[in-house]
């Protein structure tokens, strides 16, 4: 793999909340390095509040999130996609699009935050855990040497990363 910003896919059912944190912390995360997007199966149409204020509060811009289709990555002079993530169980059980390029694919299953009805204390909480949790798989995935990997290795080191933060949570 040579020397050039690698694009990044994070797959959720309504792209509202996982996916969107996703997005914004790759792209903090792995400026210069990646460029990351979001989408859902059953987009939502727009962002959760909660994770809009979370983002901004942690110093994320959140200018362009949008809750979107994961039909606009399939189409016809939409970017190549590298690498394609899922964050949630129900997106990663759907039959996805056929992503040209074959980009590698693992699944980073997390809990809803906005699944969480009880109070507004408790579901902030809940989304500041996702936000963590992501922070910590998406810090771990673009600390790796891809240039130096093969195909095969790195596969495996990118689904590691999800069943081994998985096993922490």
């Amino acid at each position: 793999m040579s020397d050039r910003v690698y694009n990044v896919l994070f797959l959720c059912t309504g792209n509202s909340a996982r996916s969107i944190l996703a997005e914004a912390i790759m792209n903090e995360m792995g400026k210069g390095r990646f460029r990351a997007f979001s989408a859902g199966s059953m987009p939502k149409g727009q962002v959760h509040p909660a994770a809009l204020d979370l983002l901004k509060q942690s110093g994320h811009p959140i200018d362009g999130l949008r809750s979107k289709s994961w039909d606009e990555f399939a189409e016809a002079g939409a970017p190549k996609m590298d690498f394609v993530f899922t964050v949630c169980d129900n997106a990663a059980n759907e039959v996805c699009p056929i992503w040209p390029g074959q980009p590698m694919t693992a699944h980073w299953g997390l809990p809803d935050p906005a699944a969480v009805e009880s109070s507004e204390t408790e579901q902030r909480l809940a989304f500041a855990d996702t936000y963590r949790m992501l922070r910590n798989r998406i810090g771990i995935f673009v600390s790796l040497p891809i240039k130096a990997l093969d195909e095969m290795t790195l596969q495996k080191r990118v689904d590691d990363i999800g069943r081994s933060m998985a096993e922490a949570s």
